[in-house]
């Protein structure tokens, strides 16, 4: 293992360039624009979503994803930090870390209006890495009525658009891509899974 960290070397450093990363201290705060656009498409989930925990709910996602991101030493376009983290020279910064994280962190809130999800794509492509996400909705919707958070899409910075505009990705509920991974595992494994 110790070789190959070697000799990995040469292309980390070659493909350092390729993605603009942040100094930690330089790391950009979120404008009062950018949380109120996020707080306007939190509103836009329906009539039922309480002003206060839209507003609420996007100051921690910008906040948090700033502190995630000095917190998993994000330096780095996100494939780039994908190899640092899995070769065991940064700590965190999967984009199942960033979804994890920001769930747990805005479930913490208590949301009477507002509820969280998980959704994963190309989960059922042989040729790209799937990709998770936290979702936003109003209380008792789907998870494709609400707004996909995303940090990791820009290394840090959060992306967010409603589900039904993020043309990039075909997010399903994570639930059932974790149903249909645990399905295909007992029929080659049987009962030796459990």
């Amino acid at each position: 293992m110790r070789v190959l960290k070697v000799l990995m070397l040469p292309l980390f450093l070659g493909l350092a360039g390729c993605g603009a990363g942040f100094d930690q201290d330089t790391r950009p705060f979120a404008t009062q624009n950018e949380i109120a656009a996020l707080e306007a498409g939190i509103l836009a989930l329906g009539p039922d979503v309480d002003p206060k925990e839209a507003r609420r709910a996007a100051q921690i996602a910008y906040d948090y994803t700033r502190q995630l991101a000095i917190e998993y030493e994000i330096t780095d376009a996100p494939l780039i930090h994908n190899t640092k983290v899995n070769m065991g020279w940064k700590p965190r910064g999967l984009c199942w870390h960033w979804a994890e994280d920001m769930e747990d962190r805005l479930n913490a809130e208590g949301f009477e209006t507002l509820q969280l999800h998980r959704a994963i794509a190309n989960a059922d492509n042989e040729f790209r890495i799937d990709h998770s996400t936290a979702i936003i909705s109003a209380r008792g919707d789907a998870f494709d009525e609400g707004v996909v958070l995303a940090p990791w899409r820009k290394g840090g910075v959060l992306f967010w658009a409603p589900l039904v505009d993020d043309d990039r990705y075909v997010w399903v509920e994570r639930s059932v891509v974790l149903k249909e991974r645990y399905s295909e595992l007992y029929a080659i494994y049987g009962d030796a899974i459990l």
